[in-house]
């Protein structure tokens, strides 16, 4: 793949990743001038702008969120209401345990459903992505493992 290519494939809030570094200056005399002082303080490699996620992208994640995330956490509080009303108005006798293990189950399907609305949403400006999401969710994942491995290795 050639460096046209990957720069086109690359997301817009992606940074570059043939980014220069900067030169290290030769050691200073001790007695340095303010200028000098300010010259010589790092600069973070990326600016906010390159970094920041775009309008749309963060809109797209946060309704995918809430759906992924809300409707199984309404669900955990709709049966703890519903239990109890049966429990206490129908005389039905639900075992204890079986309450806990349908909510623990629908809160825990609700936490998982933050990080898949999150994967499962486009990051491309440009294109929305499918309803489940299914496919972002695998280009998404492997963009997140891939910078793992490369933070990894600048790290060993």
């Amino acid at each position: 793949m050639s460096a046209e290519e990957s720069e086109r494939n690359s997301l817009p809030f992606e940074p570059n990743k043939k980014r220069q570094k900067p030169v290290k200056a030769k050691t200073q005399p001790i007695v340095k001038s303010q200028e000098s002082n300010k010259k010589s303080q790092k600069q973070p490699p990326y600016t906010k702008e390159e970094m920041a996620v775009p309008e749309v992208v963060s809109q797209r994640m946060i309704r995918r969120v809430a759906a992924f995330c809300g409707i199984p956490t309404a669900l955990g509080i709709t049966t703890l209401v519903v239990s109890y009303l049966l429990v206490s108005y129908a005389d039905i006798q639900l075992p204890p345990i079986a309450v806990l293990l349908v909510n623990m189950g629908l809160f825990g399907i609700g936490v998982i459903g933050i990080t898949y609305g999150v994967l499962s949403a486009s990051w491309d400006v440009d294109r929305p992505g499918s309803l489940l999401g299914v496919g972002e969710f695998t280009t998404n994942w492997g963009r997140m493992v891939e910078g793992w491995r490369e933070t990894r290795k600048k790290n060993v």
